[in-house]
């Protein structure tokens, strides 16, 4: 008899079921197979907040399939993942399964395992529990706060801003911290500053520098040389003082190992050490967690990748030690293991930490079984989890005080690495790009009352410099310091906001639209409370609290929901006018600058006396007159049109430059739908033949285009390789609905983060592959040779030789259809469709006429009744929560 488990994806269906046998089958789930409706009503607080669950078409047909494997069987094992999401999706099988009657008699178990190995696998099956519910019931008030605040606050933003597109719960909280800091940016102003700096000589000739730290017998603050004039005083003073050595100190320092990473901390390092957005980060996590083919298996290569957790398994900390003292030495073994504490607050969300699950697979060893950004990725994690456990790596710090008994003071400083530590392997990086001169200067043998001898003084000017915009990896620091989201919503989160055109990335900073601020500027103004940081936090300490089972989830819900909804019922009487003002006192020093000429900035350039301001209209915000309407000047904000701005773009192009082969010009211009590049002019005299052109590709930026870019742009499609196993072509292009990749007749989309003109020959064929489990050939066509293709549509499978196509009918498995069943589907029920970039429906393919029987002429003429078509079923459950 077979026992059934559950998991998310099929590829760890797949590789469970072999480490499990023939007395189990490994069913997937494909993540989530219900969520709440997005229609107003899906979830009630009159009613107690009650929730309404729907299935989509793909959510049904897997608990079908669970529910067709169940038969049989003693006992149904949920296994997916172990966080918050997967407690969330076993809850949800189970329940669709309550309802359909067929867990009669089964027992229900709950598993889980934080990496995909043997062992893992069989400890987890041995070990079974029920469900935790505290940790649903946490799921359950995320998802019902996301819903209500999303549902019930971007209605208002559409009829109180136009041309905004929506608000989030956490998103919102986290576009307000780039808005700020552009604001705190755009208010800078530097301030200026000198150092004085002189190289010495010691009595044997070596060099080393040395910066002024006291003048006049004075220590000097940051703005104490605050002038030229401050600044050559004191290098004069130095370049005539004879100074000597009055004091050397040294100190042994020791620094200890990073701890190993947590969701959070691996999305920081691999965007400052490998330049990976969140959501590539996790993508690549995912594909290494489910694991590669080694020797015919396939392995899991690190544990699970979000959690909060930085512990790890006594097992796997033994087995780190074991590796270091083979690899390093015993001076490289701490005395005891290293132990970390976790900062997470909701225990039941600090799984292990992340790590490789065999450390004698060294970055080395499955290299050639990875791409080569899963292997980066790989390397990263195995190189921290293995210096967590590495000793501690010490420096000799030296500091040299010079005085020439006039009131001036020198100091040089210096450290000596004296021995390396974790530092052999792993160095963590930071935000400040600047390298720390301390930690790597070695000063040369300076004693006590040396004298020494000026080589060169030198008096520097410096200018403060403003706060850095957020990086991804600053942003998701900021965002774990505050308490505001977890583990598993930063990517999603970050994306969201690209998505919705509120922020762009520049040189990998963030950098708010338009949009992104107005959005800002009216939650501020009137739902400050709501997009608060330190309430936004609170709220997660209190879901925290019910996922420990310490609060009740619907209390939580109530004490939120009436207040927000008396804050809400308040804008109703709010005016268009008392929005304009508020966002225009907002953000008038952004739109309207100051000008170096002392003039008005919002002084209409277009009549006297008219003065700029913030306008509402349908269709979004705009710059015009208060003299309107005798004054109809108006200026579209940099967010219209979806491009950034470009000002280089004078008489509406600019030149990148010429291609090298045909000596033509390459420039970028604006179009109706964007910019684009553009080889070459119009021939006058033959006005059918039209330069070649190319769109920017999704992330592309008109100022900072290169002619390089552009020649890869009109040079599409391009060929990315040739597929090992079938021999076609695989190419790359740009289309209607973005750029894709193609092998034959099946065109997958790339994500948002591929890059048309450096994808990859294996990034390709992952993609073709994702979307070959949607596509399946059947056979030839008997009249043409052309493939017959069985494909997933929106509205079920359907088959499709060439332009025509025929639904299958209900029921009816794709896996299941031959050719000539295929062949006389599509010439039964068969329609053309319509032509790309052409509106209309599908046509009948058309079919040989036959004279009309007698019996058939007569019914003919009697006039038709067209049967009303049957509501469909919704396939909704209410919450048992």
């Amino acid at each position: 008899m077979t026992d059934i488990v559950v998991v998310e994806s099929p590829a760890k269906a797949k590789t469970i079921n072999k480490y499990l046998g023939d007395g189990y089958k490994v069913v997937a789930s494909f993540g989530h197979v219900r969520d709440l409706p997005p229609k107003d009503g899906s979830v009630r607080p009159d009613e107690d907040f009650a929730m309404d669950w729907e299935a989509d078409d793909r959510g049904s047909k897997q608990i079908g399939e669970i529910a067709k494997a169940l038969k049989g069987a003693k006992t149904l094992y949920l296994a997916t993942d172990p966080d918050r999401e997967g407690e969330a999706i076993s809850w949800h099988v189970r329940a669709m399964l309550e309802s359909k009657n067929v867990l009669k008699g089964i027992n229900v178990e709950r598993v889980t395992f934080n990496e995909i190995t043997k062992s893992a696998i069989k400890t987890a099956m041995a070990h079974p529990r029920k469900l935790d519910m505290p940790l649903i019931e946490a799921y359950l008030a995320r998802r019902a706060l996301d819903y209500l605040v999303g549902f019930t606050l971007s209605p208002v933003l559409w009829r109180k801003l136009p041309g905004s597109r929506s608000a989030g719960r956490v998103q919102s909280v986290a576009l307000r911290l780039v808005c700020e800091r552009e604001a705190e940016i755009e208010v800078f102003k530097a301030r200026e500053y000198w150092t004085v700096e002189a190289v010495l000589l010691t009595p044997t000739g070596a060099p080393y520098p040395a910066k002024l730290t006291h003048f006049q017998g004075k220590k000097l603050d940051q703005f104490d040389l605050n002038n030229e004039t401050a600044a050559r005083a004191a290098e004069a003073a130095v370049r005539a003082g004879a100074f000597s050595v009055s004091s050397v100190e040294k100190k042994r320092t020791r620094r200890n190992p990073p701890p190993p990473f947590i969701t959070s901390t691996l999305q920081q390092e691999a965007s400052r050490k490998l330049g990976l957005s969140s959501q590539q980060t996790m993508r690549l996590a995912q594909q290494l967690y489910e694991g590669v083919d080694m020797g015919g298996d396939t392995v899991g290569l690190i544990t699970y990748m979000r959690t909060d957790g930085v512990q790890l398994a006594k097992e796997a900390v033994q087995a780190i030690r074991g590796q270091i003292k083979s690899e390093f030495g015993e001076s490289y073994l701490p005395a005891a293991p290293r132990e970390y504490q976790s900062k997470a607050k909701n225990a039941q969300e600090a799984h292990e930490a992340i790590r490789p699950t065999d450390i004698s697979l060294t970055p080395a060893k499955v290299a050639r079984m990875l791409n080569p950004e899963q292997a980066k990725l790989y390397e990263l994690i195995y190189k921290r989890a293995m210096a967590c456990q590495m000793s501690a790596a010490e420096l000799d710090q030296t500091s040299v005080d010079l005085t020439d008994g006039a009131g001036q003071t020198l100091r040089a400083t210096g450290s000596v690495l004296a021995f390396d530590g974790f530092l052999r392997l792993y160095r963590e990086d930071t935000d400040d790009t600047a390298q720390d001169d301390d930690d790597t200067r070695i000063l040369p043998p300076i004693a006590k009352g040396d004298p020494a001898k000026t080589r060169d003084v030198a008096a520097n000017q410096h200018f403060t410099q403003p706060p850095p915009r957020y990086s991804e990896a600053s942003l998701v620091k900021k965002m774990e310091e505050l308490g505001i989201g977890r583990p598993s919503t930063y990517a999603s989160i970050l994306s969201v906001l690209r998505d919705r055109n509120y922020v762009r990335l520049e040189a990998r900073r963030f950098i708010p639209e338009d949009r992104g601020r107005l959005v800002t500027a009216f939650l501020t103004s009137f739902f400050a409370r709501y997009v608060d940081t330190g309430f936004t936090a609170n709220l997660e300490e209190q879901l925290d609290e019910v996922a420990e089972g310490n609060a009740n989830w619907r209390a939580v819900l109530r004490a939120f929901w009436d207040d927000f909804s008396a804050a809400v019922a308040q804008t109703k009487e709010l005016k268009i006018s008392d929005v304009i003002d508020a966002l225009d006192a907002d953000l008038g020093p952004h739109f309207f600058p100051a000008r170096e000429d002392g003039s008005d900035p919002r002084a209409c350039p277009s009549c006297s006396g008219g003065r700029l301001g913030l306008k509402l209209g349908r269709f979004g915000s705009f710059i015009g007159c208060s003299n309107y309407p005798t004054c109809q000047y108006t200026r579209k904000l940099a967010v219209e049109g979806g491009d950034n701005p470009d000002d280089s773009l004078k008489d509406g192009m600019r030149v990148l430059g010429q291609n090298p082969e045909t000596g033509e010009d390459i420039t970028l211009r604006r179009g109706p739908y964007g910019l684009y590049v553009q080889q070459g002019e119009p021939d006058p005299n033959d006005k059918k033949a039209k330069p070649k052109r190319a769109s920017l590709a999704r992330g592309m930026d008109g100022n900072t285009i290169t002619l390089e870019e552009a020649l890869g742009l009109l040079s599409l499609p391009r060929l990315v390789g040739i597929h090992p196993e079938t021999g076609q072509k695989i190419e790359a292009n740009i289309g209607r609905f973005g750029p894709y990749v193609k092998m034959g007749a099946i065109f997958a989309s790339l994500d948002r983060d591929d890059n048309v003109l450096h994808l990859g020959l294996n990034r390709a064929m992952d993609l073709i592959a994702k979307k070959q489990e949607s596509i399946r050939t059947v056979g030839a066509h008997p009249k043409d040779g052309e493939p017959v293709l069985v494909r997933k549509g929106r509205f079920g499978p359907y088959a499709q030789w060439g332009n025509t196509v025929a639904n299958l009918p209900r029921g009816q498995e794709m896996t299941a259809v031959t050719l000539d069943e295929a062949v006389a589907l599509l010439a039964e029920k068969g329609k053309v469709m319509a032509p790309k970039g052409k509106k209309g429906a599908a046509k009948k393919a058309p079919a040989k006429k036959a004279e009309a029987k007698p019996a058939a002429k007569k019914a003919a003429d009697k006039p038709k009744t067209t049967k009303a078509p049957a509501k469909p079923k919704a396939k909704k459950a209410a919450t048992a929560a």
